[in-house]
């Protein structure tokens, strides 16, 4: 199965960064036009799924092992050992994953970021006409000379 149809727990951040679900950035991703933070925001978003997928793995393997109707005589210390140290790479990985994925969008450029809702500017029309101000008094009048 691919990275775009699996979620990843970051997924959230992107669609609030982006203005979009995550299916439709892959496919902006694509287009000439697209943006280098969004290509490289997906590119760290397809390994953490991969990474995510690895941690999820070993954490299941784990539980199965030593689920409590399992036979204790199947539990190994070395399968566990070696699962433990699978798992911290693991999560090292996510970990890794996750902090560039949220330095990332912390730093891209405004303009690349859209609002969850496009904008809608709305033209003001004036509808009320002002009165005209009173003028003051003699004003226009013409000054009589005087001999």
């Amino acid at each position: 199965m691919s990275v775009i149809e699996k979620t990843s727990t970051q997924d959230h951040l992107l669609e609030e960064a982006f203005g979009a679900p995550v299916r439709e950035l892959y496919a902006q991703a694509t287009e000439p036009e697209a943006s280098a933070a969004l290509v490289r925001a997906l590119e760290l978003r397809s390994f953490l799924v991969v990474a995510e997928e690895q941690v999820t793995r070993v954490r299941d393997r784990v539980h199965a092992a030593t689920a409590a109707d399992r036979d204790m005589n199947e539990l190994s210390a070395d399968d566990l050992r070696f699962d433990a140290q699978w798992l911290e790479a693991a999560l090292a990985g996510r970990d890794g994953y996750v902090a560039a994925l949220g330095e990332l969008l912390r730093t891209m450029p405004e303009q690349v970021q859209r609002p969850a809702r496009p904008l809608q500017f709305a033209q003001q029309k004036i509808t009320a006409v002002a009165t005209p101000a009173p003028a003051p008094p003699r004003a226009g009048a013409v000054q009589a000379h005087r001999p």
